[in-house]
């Protein structure tokens, strides 16, 4: 599986953005696809996931509320929508993937994207 982030960029406080990461592959439907982010001199951290069968959603204490995850089995696409971001939220957020349940943890991930830049100024 190959997988392509995109729609990062410059936002300022209490913007959205919608990052989007298309995968290639015919078995997108069967993986698990998440999102991480990683802050300069920081590891990279769990956002959200969705899961591959009933679509259940996971999402880490700091974005709750604020990201939704959602995913387009036709368009082999996963979506990462952030709403009332923080400059906290400043990272180089990567897609993920695995045929494996949800896991917040990166190394359990086999498939990674190479990232986009999202950037929120106060």
């Amino acid at each position: 599986v190959q997988l392509q982030a995109s729609g990062g960029g410059l936002v300022q406080a209490g913007g959205s953005l919608r990052l989007s990461c298309v995968a290639s592959g015919r078995t997108f439907s069967s993986y698990t696809m998440a999102w991480f982010r990683q802050a300069p001199g920081k590891e990279r951290d769990f956002v959200s996931a969705i899961s591959w069968d009933d679509g259940s959603t996971y999402y880490a204490d700091s974005v709750k509320g604020r990201f939704t995850i959602s995913r387009d089995n036709a368009k082999n696409t996963v979506y990462l929508q952030m709403n009332s971001l923080r400059p906290d939220d400043t990272a180089v957020y990567y897609c993920a993937a695995d045929a494996s349940g949800p896991s917040t943890y990166a190394a359990a991930y086999d498939y990674w994207g190479r990232g986009t830049q999202v950037t929120v100024s106060s």
